[in-house]
Order: structure tokens, then sequence, then C-alpha cells
């Protein structure tokens, strides 16, 4: 069991390769449930794709240098390279953007986590030309990260981005796609959760435990 001091106040690069092992947990449970949400709207394949390229992640941060920005580069160029699909871009520039946000720090802060976190939002909605309410990922990231900038302690800001992400998830069902692949189903798309919001939402869980000491 990891435990975590009480009144966390950074992460380091450490927590980062334990979080990315934790992804990779999380990820496996549910794979089977993130390709079946992607199966109704998508290509059926999410679950697969990310769970193969956190698998790689963590065998490569097993050699990685000892900075955060170091270990966020080295698991977007992984998932760049082994996550099939728009995901695999999203998510490699997500942590990439996170990666050019935290150079040269041995350790972030709220502020700091959060600002990061803050680029690689911006990232995702440039590469993926998305905004927020057209069922995407960031439907889950938004709120997560509004939740972050209202928060003053860092593992109660986590929880709270946590539940927020669950929450903007579970949101996505009755929302119309109006981008990527589940845009050309029109209407069908209604009801339907949308699977990378699912994995943000698991994502963002990861950390919040992790964080927390809730993480085996």
């Amino acid at each position: 069991m990891i435990v975590a001091p009480v009144g966390r106040t950074t992460v380091t690069a450490d927590d980062l390769r334990a979080w990315v092992r934790r992804c990779g947990d999380l990820v496996t449970e549910q794979a089977r449930a993130l390709t079946e949400l992607d199966a109704a709207i998508g290509d059926a394949d999410h679950g697969a794709n990310l769970k193969r390229g956190m698998a790689a992640a963590v065998e490569a941060l097993a050699a990685s240098a000892d900075m955060p920005d170091a270990v966020l580069r080295t698991l977007a160029m992984t998932l760049i390279s082994r996550v099939g699909g728009a995901s695999g871009v999203l998510y490699g520039t997500f942590f990439l953007s996170m990666a050019d946000a935290t150079r040269g720090r041995d350790s972030l802060d709220l502020r700091t986590l959060t600002d990061a976190i803050g680029a690689g939002v911006s990232g995702i909605a440039r590469r993926g030309r998305a905004e927020a309410g057209e069922k995407t990922m960031l439907d889950a990231w938004y709120p997560a990260l509004d939740a972050l900038r209202a928060s003053t302690d860092l593992v109660p800001a986590l929880e709270k981005a946590a539940a927020a992400a669950d929450a903007g998830r579970t949101a996505t069902g009755p929302m119309l796609a109006t981008k990527g692949r589940a845009s050309y189903l029109g209407e069908r798309s209604v009801g339907h959760i949308d699977p990378g919001a699912a994995s943000t939402a698991l994502l963002l869980r990861a950390l919040a435990e992790v964080m927390g000491g809730r993480a085996s």
C-alpha cells in the first residue's frame, strides 16, 4: 500500500510514476467497459488501445529521468506511439503540454499542477478543435480543471477534480456528438457515454488515489 503523508503539498516524479502505474491498473480493469462504450459510437478499440499504451508507459518509465517533466514527456511519447486512433494523439498532446509547463521543476505544488493540467487541456482543445459540450474527453477535463482552480489544498483538490470528472463523464450521455467519429452518428450518438470522457475520469481518479494514499 502506498501511504501518502497527511497534508501532502507537492507531486514528485515518483508520484507521477505511481500515477501511471495506477492508471494502468484502472484501465486494465475497465478496458472491456471502455471498449464497449467505444463500440456504441466509435471504433470499438479505446479500452484495448489505452490498456496497451499504459502498459508500455509503465515499462518505459522504469528508466526515465527523475524529474516530473521527463516522466510526463516519456509518458506522452509512449502513448503517441502505442495508442492507436485519435486518443493516442490527444492524450500524447495533453502530457506533452504538461511536460512543457513543468520543465525544470523537481516537484509540483497545486498551482503548478493546475497550470500544467490547464496547459494539457488547452492542448487537447487545439489539437481536436473541440470545446465543451461536444461530447468529448474535454467534458470531463474542464470540470476537473475548474475544481482544481477552486481549491487550495492538493489532496482535497484532486478528490474534487476526480468527482467533477466523473460527473462530466456522466453528463456526456445525453449530449449530441459534434466532433470525432461519434459525430457521424448524429442523433444516434445521444444516450451513450463518451469513451474518452470515461478514460479521463479514470486517469483523474488514479491521481487522487495515489496522492491520497489509497492506491495499491
